[in-house]
């Protein structure tokens, strides 16, 4: 999709290049959320660790950081904005 829009981008390997807590916590601020609404719920990690969702920022944001399946994805960064991709149409509000 952002080809056919013709939108450059970086794509990142959250797996092999995994965000730093302060990434994390930069990315969090852009997008005005707390990391718990984008903890994937579903994601083995999750289970592993006991989590709940509960857990305060800079726990999550630690385990994040440990475990980056546990971040929704995409999210794209764009001249200080960021959206989740989730629609994918969600990055089009990067360059609007």
């Amino acid at each position: 999709m952002l080809e056919e829009n013709a939108i450059e981008y970086r794509y990142r390997d959250y797996t092999q290049e995994p965000l730093s807590r302060t990434e994390l916590k930069k990315v969090f601020q852009l997008l005005g959320k707390k990391p718990a609404e984008l903890l994937r719920k579903n994601d083995k990690a999750y289970k592993e660790l006991g989590l709940t969702g509960e857990e305060s920022n800079a726990k999550l944001i630690a385990h994040m950081a440990e475990h980056p399946t546990l971040l929704q994805r995409p999210i794209g960064i764009l001249n200080g904005k960021a959206a989740v991709g989730r629609p994918v149409e969600n990055l089009l509000e990067l360059i609007k």
